[in-house]
């Protein structure tokens, strides 16, 4: 199992009705992938920390990663909603499975 967590730094204008629409639609669209398996999004409780909005996905192995990223609800969300409210952001793909060999994932 694959956790895919990006970690987005907004842009200065956005307020907190902005950052709750990126909370809410980021995991109604996110949903909608058949590959993904679980959504997580949310805010920073840390108010000084450059990084205030995240979302992730969960998915079965990295051919399903790759779908999910190449879907189109995917594309959409980060078009429309994500790239026009943030600054920066970076990802990070995990393992879940301890026992798993990473070149098996």
């Amino acid at each position: 199992m694959i956790h895919h967590a990006v970690y987005c730094q907004l842009q200065s204008g956005v307020d907190k009705p902005g950052l709750e629409n990126l909370v809410r639609t980021s995991r109604s669209q996110l949903l909608k992938i058949p590959e993904v398996l679980a959504v997580r999004s949310g805010r920073n409780l840390d108010a000084h920390s450059p990084w205030q909005f995240f979302f992730s996905v969960e998915v079965e192995s990295r051919e399903k990663l790759r779908a999910t990223l190449e879907n189109p609800f995917y594309i959409k969300l980060l078009d429309r909603t994500i790239q026009p409210s943030i600054e920066d952001s970076f990802s990070l793909d995990f393992e879940l499975d301890p026992s798993k060999d990473l070149k098996y994932s």
